[in-house]
């Protein structure tokens, strides 16, 4: 951990998530009222935040981010290995990230305690189009989830309509064939969910995904969920609620640096809350590749 003095650093705003103009205007006022020298830049198409980070990244002492997950994982991409550390400030739905890594919901404060916080750094996963995660990548019942939530709805309702999407898709207990091949070792299962995590906790840690889950042990972790009944999937809910991982036939958990998945049939997929061609996933460990600023005493 170590602490960083910003005195310059650089906005990256996504206007079309969910927060990101409207916060805008109380995040910069904390800058200012830090004295710190702030370039804000906002985001007009996809991939721009990317290409923001790699032009200007260099000139300053931070990167800031103030949209949702997809924002904050072009800026990682372009950073990938580099010392320009990150700050996360949540502006989107599920601001998976955020929550993770223990930083305020509220753009303002999370700014705040950004600027007063350390750094630490991650593992990341690397698709093969190069794209980047941090938190989670999966297909199923997670992937469905954000199909079938609607833009209305996210603005409306927040993260509580990924939340019902969530339940719903759970219930349905559509199920496909997982073929997982983790550091070579070939794995068959019946799922209705397989989430290749990063980090474990959800909703400020009120669920676990799996057993020891770390975002900085150079590895990453298959969970995969098998429900035959919604009795199985209440179960289930309830022992990730309890962080309860023994032995249950419809559970599963794996653990290495490289993992290809394929479905049958071919399912939504998805990667920090962005779709992604459905079917497969092929993923890789970047061992601590991010940079991240985190609230202090938080890691």
């Amino acid at each position: 951990m170590a602490v960083v003095d910003v005195r310059r650093a650089l906005l990256i705003v996504n206007p079309a998530a969910r927060r990101g103009a409207a916060a805008l205007d109380g995040v910069a006022r904390v800058f200012a009222r830090a004295g710190v020298q702030c370039t804000i830049q906002q985001t007009a198409h996809r991939g721009h935040a990317e290409a923001i980070a790699r032009a200007q990244a260099h000139a300053h002492n931070a990167v800031f981010t103030l949209g949702g997950d997809g924002t904050v994982m072009e800026v990682l991409r372009a950073l990938l290995g580099d010392a320009t550390p990150v700050g996360v400030i949540p502006g989107g739905t599920g601001n998976l990230v955020a929550r993770a890594l223990g930083i305020p919901m509220s753009p303002a404060r999370a700014a705040l305690a950004l600027l007063g916080g350390e750094t630490t750094t991650i593992d990341v996963g690397t698709l093969e189009d190069g794209r980047v995660f941090a938190f989670a990548a999966g297909i199923g019942i997670d992937a469905t989830m954000i199909a079938r939530t609607s833009a209305a709805a996210k603005r409306q309702f927040g993260v509580l309509a990924y939340v019902v999407a969530a339940t719903r898709a759970t219930l349905a207990l559509d199920s496909f064939t997982l073929r997982a091949t983790v550091d070579g070792v070939p794995h068959t299962f019946r799922a209705t969910s397989a989430m290749v995590a990063n980090f474990g906790a959800v909703l400020g840690g009120l669920i676990q995904l799996g057993p020891g889950i770390s975002p900085n042990d150079g590895m990453l972790d298959l969970c995969v969920f098998s429900p035959a009944s919604v009795g199985d999937a209440f179960r289930l809910g309830w022992r990730l609620l309890r962080h309860d991982f023994g032995t249950d036939p419809a559970m599963h958990f794996l653990r290495g640096r490289t993992l290809h998945l394929e479905t049958d049939p071919p399912g939504d997929t998805q990667a920090d809350g962005e779709l992604l061609a459905p079917g497969s996933l092929h993923v890789t460990v970047a061992p601590r590749a991010a940079r991240l600023l985190v609230p202090r005493g938080t890691r």
